[in-house]
């Protein structure tokens, strides 16, 4: 987490300079600050410091993982990282739904919208209980 941490506040500090200089920029190119890049670069900082804040919380309270340790082997980080499905068709599902609501929102029609959230959820769901029920259900769940 240590790695983490240390690249959203990386990010964040480019951020709050990028905010500086643009907020400069714009008072001596157009007169005025231009407020909402200003405002829009101010609240990226902070939800990056948000973010590195919370992994630098975790951080201090787990045990180093391969990656946050210098005398780390590749082996070190071997082993299981979790379980991912083979053929599963619902991501697909779940696309075509995300194109049914943006086609929504591109001619601005609130029921094609409506339509492609409601099967965007569903398609989630699916996807998200597809070894919970079904066929394809396991025997430890």
């Amino acid at each position: 987490m240590k790695t983490e941490y240390r690249i959203f506040l990386g990010v964040s500090l480019f951020l709050i300079v990028a905010a500086v200089v643009y907020g400069w920029w714009t008072d001596h190119t157009m007169g005025g600050i231009e407020w909402i890049g200003t405002a829009a670069l101010v609240m990226s900082t902070l939800l990056c410091l948000m973010c590195g804040g919370y992994f630098w919380f975790v951080s201090r309270r787990i045990d180093p993982r391969p990656e946050d340790r210098l005398d780390a082997e590749i082996a070190d980080g071997a082993g299981e990282l979790g379980f991912f499905s083979p053929g599963s068709y619902w991501p697909f599902g779940i696309a075509l739904s995300a194109l049914i609501a943006s086609l929504g929102l591109v001619f601005w029609m609130w029921w094609l919208i409506a339509l492609g959230i409601i099967c965007v959820l569903l398609s989630a769901s699916a996807l998200l209980f597809e070894y919970y029920t079904g066929t394809r259900r396991t025997a430890e769940h």
